[in-house]
């Protein structure tokens, strides 16, 4: 009885709505605050070495976090056994590794302009893998006019008082495109195996496991963290905060609901990156303009489009 009444709760679009916008909201906050990390870190922009080691230690310590929690939820330790172990590898290559090895490689060879659109692809990706390759759900017209509004509303945030060039390069372009269908893969993964174990311990365990792989890729690199004050170790708690926050509650919202409900949110998520962004730079013209107020309307369109039938069902 319990678990339909949770079933029941985490599957109401209002209830979907609020912990989507809430994990984009966290997502956004991150940042400016990673860059202001780099700066107490002494992490230069051209150092991508650095950066994966950067965020191998955060998603490291993300891990432990989500695992503390559960342990504390659970009144036990909890230890990943074989059957987390199984689904985890899978989900920790396709997110944490595979994502952010080739995202952080790829922004640093390219405009931020091209790499903000080209991320803002990874929720379109998400839905047609979970259509068209896993078949988790049907591809209807409604998913693909709400996927293409949401993605508008990406491409206007990022265009504002920017240009656009065609130029693709494999390790600029190419790297952020790969990280974005490792991202939607590992979306797919976590709908899929969220119904068989743990989404938290799920999430912990794959965190952990990704970011010491990405430190040790990182450190082979050459990579390395130098002025390691206390300011820098506040900042990368709370980014290990926003990681274990953010993609736990997404993946419980995955384990409960198709993929596409919760992906189309991902669309607030540049949006969110920009305004906040802004905010905390003081750069207050460029967050509220009728540009960012199309987008905001576009990517709202898109989500309602999607979950509309949801709603008159409820």
């Amino acid at each position: 009885m319990r678990m339909t009444q949770k079933q029941n709760i985490l599957t109401k679009t209002g209830i979907v709505a609020l912990l989507a916008c809430v994990c984009c909201i966290l997502w956004g906050s991150a940042i400016p605050v990673i860059k202001t990390g780099y700066r107490f870190l002494h992490v230069d922009s051209s150092d991508i070495a650095s950066q994966i080691v950067f965020a191998g230690v955060r998603f490291t310590l993300a891990g432990i976090l989500v695992l503390i929690f559960a342990s504390i939820r659970e009144k036990k330790v909890m230890i990943p056994d074989k059957e987390i172990l199984k689904y985890a590898v899978p989900v920790c290559l396709a997110q944490t590794v595979g994502q952010y090895f080739f995202f952080y490689i790829g922004v640093a060879n390219t405009s931020g302009v091209k790499g903000g659109i080209i991320t803002g692809l990874g929720n379109f990706i998400a839905i047609l893998l979970s259509c068209l390759v896993f078949r988790n759900e049907r591809m209807t017209r409604r998913k693909i006019a709400g996927c293409v509004l949401g993605f508008a509303g990406v491409v206007v945030i990022n265009l504002l008082g920017n240009s656009l060039d065609m130029g693709f390069k494999l390790i600029g372009e190419g790297f952020v495109l790969i990280a974005q269908l490792s991202y939607g893969i590992s979306t797919v993964l976590i709908n899929l195996f969220s119904r068989k174990v743990s989404p938290v311990v799920l999430s912990g365990t794959q965190f952990a496991m990704g970011g010491i792989v990405l430190t040790l890729i990182g450190l082979g690199m050459g990579g390395h963290l130098e002025n390691v004050t206390t300011g820098g170790v506040v900042i990368i708690f709370y980014l290990a905060m926003v990681s274990a926050v953010a993609y736990t509650l997404w993946s419980v919202l995955l384990a409960w609901n198709d993929v596409s409900k919760v992906a189309i949110f991902g669309f607030v998520n540049p949006l969110c990156g920009v305004i906040l962004s802004a905010l905390i730079l003081g750069e207050v013209k460029q967050a509220f303009n009728v540009g960012s107020l199309a987008a905001l309307i576009l990517v709202c369109a898109g989500i309602y489009i999607v979950n509309c039938k949801e709603n008159k069902r409820e």
